[in-house]
């Protein structure tokens, strides 16, 4: 039977879960709920860098990736920092929604699988 790798568990999720080279990430929210979407975003991606690196990846290998925002208005900010962040042709199959959040001050949640 193959391992499943958890990271981080707690008992409602882990932080990101490996199973057969596949990494599931839970979904990440900005440390600093005081930043703007673009901040939040920022943050975001620098805890997607750190957890997929525990797991032995990067950003390179993503497949899909969903996203949450507060407000649809606030996708331009976060396409300008999540483009930035993708490598070239390395875009993910994407789903970005406008959803309500758990806290009102998180304005941006993202979730990502990848591989090795």
């Amino acid at each position: 039977m193959s391992k499943i790798l958890r990271t981080n568990p707690s008992p409602i999720l882990s932080a990101a879960v490996e199973y057969h080279g596949f990494i599931f990430t839970q979904g990440v929210v900005a440390r600093n709920l005081d930043a703007d979407a673009e901040g939040q975003t920022r943050d975001i991606l620098e805890q997607l860098d750190t957890l997929l690196e525990q797991h032995g990846t990067d950003n390179t290998r993503l497949l899909q990736a969903q996203i949450w925002l507060k407000d649809i208005k606030d996708r331009d900010a976060l396409n300008k920092v999540w483009s930035a962040w993708l490598p070239e042709n390395g875009a993910p199959a994407r789903a970005c929604v406008q959803a309500v959040m758990a806290d009102p001050r998180i304005l941006v949640e993202i979730m990502v699988v990848t591989t090795k």
